[in-house]
């Protein structure tokens, strides 16, 4: 159950951030005994996959930063972050995801790598079709704002699934209705202007 939890908590930072998770768990199978990595997954926690992961990890930080460039990097994000979420949750589970434990994972790889992606689209969809909704909201000004509580959001995701994942449920929650707050905020805020330009609009044509 804890290895299942893991997985889907390390899928939904990688929904929101596709280097995140997986620098998060390649870090700390390289310097620590809590994830054990497989030979198959070895590579993950070889200094070139951290190199080129934070190389990516910073160019996704800058684009996804940027108004309208950012709706472009979701879209080249689309393939990415499942992907990513596919092997990670993978990995985790080969490596017994910290259970150190048989799980019904151990004998249907692809089942996690299934749910990892399904699990990784879901956020990713939610993420690529809020985001145009804000920066409109804000004319461009929440972008920055919003990415970098996507990027602690998945930070903070990753690390809950690895040494936390009985919390994994409660995280997701969370994150459900902070994006539920935002959107709700930036949809007010959109019609307060809109009603404001037409009363502007009105009060010319009368005038």
């Amino acid at each position: 159950m804890l290895a299942a939890l893991t997985g889907v908590g390390l899928s939904a930072a990688a929904g929101l951030n596709a280097y995140i998770p997986f620098l998060v768990v390649a870090v700390i199978a390289r310097f620590t005994d809590v994830i054990e990595l497989p030979s198959a997954y070895a590579w993950i926690e070889s200094w070139w996959a951290i190199g080129v992961g934070a190389v990516l990890l910073l160019t996704e930080v800058v684009l996804d930063k940027i108004p309208l460039v950012d709706s472009f990097n979701d879209a080249v994000q689309t393939a990415i972050r499942p992907a990513s979420a596919g092997v990670v949750f993978a990995a985790t589970s080969a490596a017994q995801d910290v259970e150190d434990s048989w799980t019904w994972l151990d004998d249907n790889t692809w089942v996690g790598v299934v749910l990892g992606v399904v699990v990784a689209l879901v956020v990713h969809g939610l993420k690529a079709g809020v985001r145009p909704l804000i920066n409109a909201g804000t004319l461009g000004a929440g972008a920055p704002l919003v990415s970098t509580a996507e990027d602690t959001a998945s930070v903070s995701l990753a690390l809950v699934a690895i040494f936390l994942p009985v919390l994994v449920v409660v995280a997701l929650v969370a994150l459900a209705v902070l994006t539920y707050v935002v959107l709700s905020a930036v949809v007010r805020r959109g019609r307060a202007r809109r009603s404001r330009a037409r009363g502007a609009e009105e009060g010319r044509r009368t005038g």
